[in-house]
């Protein structure tokens, strides 16, 4: 059954490496959208979150992609363990906190584009200035 394994790892690690910042272009097709929708429906809860500079709004967005790329992380090393080993082995503490450290810098260059303008509400990108 080596093989179910190493199917399940690959699609694991390709899931993975599809919300993982390891590529230069799955933020912006992948987590950046997926953080705006977090936040978007986040919106649709807690109303201060749709206005577009709120702190709610900078902050659900930074929480999705924060969220998207520990996820990522988490799955491209799951994957590969279940692929590259013959035994599954346990998702080490240092790991995962290797992964948040990463995330985090990542995130930073979000908050960034937020405070810029770059990133905003959803509807705000279609409303007439």
């Amino acid at each position: 059954m080596a093989w179910k394994r190493k199917i399940s790892g690959s699609i694991l690690g390709v899931i993975g490496f599809m919300l993982s910042p390891l590529s230069w272009w799955n933020d912006a097709v992948v987590n950046l959208p997926l953080a705006l929708i977090f936040a978007s429906a986040v919106g649709v809860f807690y109303r201060p979150v749709a206005k577009q500079g709120s702190v709610a709004f900078d902050t659900a967005v930074v929480l999705g992609y924060w969220l998207t790329n520990i996820l990522g992380f988490v799955l491209l090393h799951k994957g590969a363990r279940k692929v590259l080993s013959e035994t599954d082995l346990k998702y080490s503490r240092r790991a995962f906190l290797k992964d948040i450290a990463i995330s985090l810098i990542y995130t930073g260059v979000i908050v960034v584009l937020i405070k810029m303008g770059v990133l905003k509400p959803i509807q705000n990108y279609f409303a007439k200035n």
